[in-house]
C-alpha cells in the first residue's frame, strides 16, 4: 500500500472510532442519569480495572500489536471523558495548579476534570466531607520524605475513605529565564526540593546561591518568571504553566524519587481480586499488645505491607497497610475481634506494593 492509501485506510477506521464512540457515549448518558437517580458513585475503579484487564487478556488471545501499557493508557482517557459525561464532579486536591498533586489528579481522572485547588491538606478533607467536592487527592507518603502526617491525622479525624492510589515519579527540572548561570543570584523551590537536587546544584555551582523557599514548586516557576535574576526548581508542568524556559530536565539526585497519593471520597469500593486495604489502629496499653495484633494477621494469612507509628493528638496510632478487601472472609475476622481498636479506611485497587 502507498503512503496516501494507507491514510485513506486510517481516515476510514477513524470515522468508525467517531460512529462507535457517540454509541458508547449515549450508554454512558444513560448510566449517569440512573446513578443520579440511586446517588451511586461515578467513579469505580474497580469496576475500571476489571474492563482493562479484559481487554488486556483478549488482544493477547487475538495477538493484536497494542501492549497492556497502550491499553490501559487508552481507556483510562475514555474513562475520564465518560465521567464527566455522566455527572461531572469537583476534585479538590492539595493546590496550586501544576504541583504534584495536581499531576496525579489528572492520572485518574483526566484533563476534562473540574479542580478545586486547596491550599492545605486539611482544607482538602474539609471540603469533600462537606460536599463540595466529591474527590480529594493528597499526598500520603514520599520514598524519601516518608509518610506525611497532616494526611495521617486527617484520616484519623474525618469518616471519609480511601478509594484509589496514585504512585508518581518525581522530576524536577531547572527553568529560567536568565541563560546565563552565573548572573542567576536566587533560586526558587519547595523547601525538600532544594534537597533532592542537592547534586545537580554542586555540579553546576549553584550551592552557594540564595535558595528561597517557597509553598510549591508551581509557586516557585510563578516567582521565577517575574524575576529575571532568579530560577525556579520545578516540575516540568509548573515551568510551561507559567512559560519559564527550561535549561535542564530530570535533574534531581535519584531517578527512585516517588510520591504516593490517595483519592478520597464518601464511599466504598467492591473487590476487584487485586486489592490493598488501609486501616488506623489504637490498640490497648499493655505489654504485647501490638505483637499479639499482629500475629492475628499471620495467622488469618492476611499479608501485612507497612506499618508505621504515628502521633495523633498526643495518641499513639499505627497506620497499616495488607493486601486483600475488607470483605474478604479472614479479613472481616481480623476486624470483628479488634472492632474496637480499627478505623477502616478503604479497600482500593493496589497499584504498586510500595513507593
Amino acid at each position: 500500500m502507498t503512503l496516501e492509501e494507507i491514510r485513506k485506510e486510517l481516515d476510514k477506521l477513524d470515522n468508525q472510532l467517531l460512529e462507535i464512540y457517540n454509541k458508547r457515549f449515549e450508554l454512558v448518558l444513560k448510566v449517569g442519569e440512573i446513578k443520579n437517580k440511586t446517588k451511586a458513585p461515578i467513579y469505580r475503579p474497580e469496576r475500571e480495572k476489571q474492563i482493562i484487564e479484559r481487554l488486556q487478556k483478549m488482544n493477547k488471545e487475538m495477538h493484536g500489536v497494542l501492549t497492556d501499557e497502550a491499553i490501559e493508557a487508552l481507556f483510562m482517557d475514555l474513562f475520564s471523558v465518560a465521567r464527566n459525561f455522566e455527572l461531572p464532579e469537583r476534585i479538590a486536591y492539595l493546590g496550586p495548579e501544576a504541583s504534584f498533586t495536581h499531576q496525579a489528579a489528572e492520572l485518574k481522572f483526566g484533563p476534562l476534570g473540574n479542580y478545586l485547588p486547596i491550599h492545605t491538606i486539611k482544607g482538602v478533607f474539609r471540603e469533600v466531607a462537606s460536599g463540595k467536592a466529591k474527590f480529594g487527592v493528597v499526598p500520603i507518603e514520599n520514598s524519601f520524605n516518608g509518610i506525611v502526617s497532616d494526611t495521617i491525622s486527617c484520616l484519623s479525624d474525618y469518616n471519609l475513605k480511601i478509594v484509589a492510589e496514585v504512585v508518581l515519579s518525581v522530576h524536577h527540572v531547572f527553568a529560567s529565564t536568565q541563560e546565563d548561570l552565573k548572573k542567576i543570584k536566587r533560586i526558587y523551590s519547595k523547601d525538600i526540593a532544594f534537597g533532592q537536587c542537592s547534586n545537580f546544584l554542586e555540579d553546576f555551582g549553584l550551592d552557594n546561591i540564595e535558595q528561597i523557599p517557597v509553598e510549591s514548586t508551581a509557586k516557585a516557576a510563578q516567582l521565577a518568571k517575574k524575576d529575571g535574576e532568579s530560577a525556579a526548581i520545578c516540575a516540568e508542568v509548573a515551568a510551561k504553566m507559567y512559560d519559564l524556559p527550561i535549561l535542564f530536565r530530570d535533574i534531581e539526585d535519584s531517578g527512585k524519587n516517588r510520591t504516593r497519593f490517595f483519592i478520597i471520597s464518601d464511599f466504598e469500593n467492591e473487590a476487584s481480586g487485586n486489592d490493598k486495604t488501609t486501616i488506623l489502629a489504637k490498640l490497648p496499653n499493655r505489654a504485647g499488645a501490638l505483637v499479639d495484633f499482629l500475629l492475628d494477621f499471620k495467622e488469618k494469612n492476611i499479608d501485612l505491607t507497612k506499618i508505621k507509628s504515628h502521633i495523633v493528638g498526643g495518641v499513639s496510632i499505627f497506620f497499616l497497610e495488607f493486601n486483600g478487601h475488607k470483605k474478604d472472609k479472614n479479613v472481616q475476622a481480623i476486624f470483628e475481634k479488634h472492632k474496637n481498636s480499627i478505623k477502616f479506611l478503604g479497600s482500593y485497587v493496589k497499584e504498586a506494593n510500595d513507593v
